[in-house]
């Protein structure tokens, strides 16, 4: 009866110290996904540089985009168009670096200004593709927060709407 005591309170601990364990890495990974989610599209400053192709950022029209990577902590990098932005995240060694992702919400601000005040997650937005509207590298990808605003400028500007996933190197040439 002893030994069948002892067995017991053994499996009673050990199953303890799973819950204990189990626990600890949750948290864990709880406190990283909030640490991730910390992250907030900041302003872009009038001497800013595209962090692709060196542009001052400010000097031209169309959305803009903003992106953190893993090991560079709270460092943004800004892009002077969301083409920029999209060529340097689908390239494979910075794709699997980057959190978080922000474009501008094109259906709150016009394509001549900039308002940092409108900056929304990049992966959950809209894009229209070959529209006529141009950015600082030509072509750029307008970014809607809502599929009907993406929908209601290209068929006002052309091009076609396309989701987050759908966005790759050739859709960008």
């Amino acid at each position: 009866m002893n030994n069948n005591l002892i067995k017991i309170n053994r499996f009673v601990t050990s199953i303890i110290c799973s819950l204990l364990v189990l626990g600890a890495l949750t948290a864990c990974s709880d406190q990283e996904e909030q640490q991730q989610m910390l992250h907030k599209a900041v302003a872009i400053e009038a001497s800013e540089e595209c962090h692709l192709c060196g542009m001052l950022i400010t000097r031209f029209d169309g959305p803009k985009g903003e992106l953190y990577r893993k090991e560079q902590g709270d460092k943004v990098f800004k892009f002077c168009s969301t083409r920029d932005m999209f060529s340097y995240y689908l390239d494979p060694e910075n794709k699997r670096n980057v959190t978080q992702m922000f474009v501008h919400d094109m259906s709150k601000m016009p394509w001549g200004t900039i308002n940092d005040e409108h900056f929304i997650d990049a992966k959950n937005a809209w894009y229209v593709t070959g529209s006529e509207k141009t950015g600082a590298m030509g072509k750029t990808l307008a970014s809607f927060s809502l599929q009907k605003d993406a929908v209601a400028f290209a068929k006002e500007f052309g091009g076609n709407v396309i989701a987050f996933n759908q966005i790759s190197l050739s859709i960008l040439m």
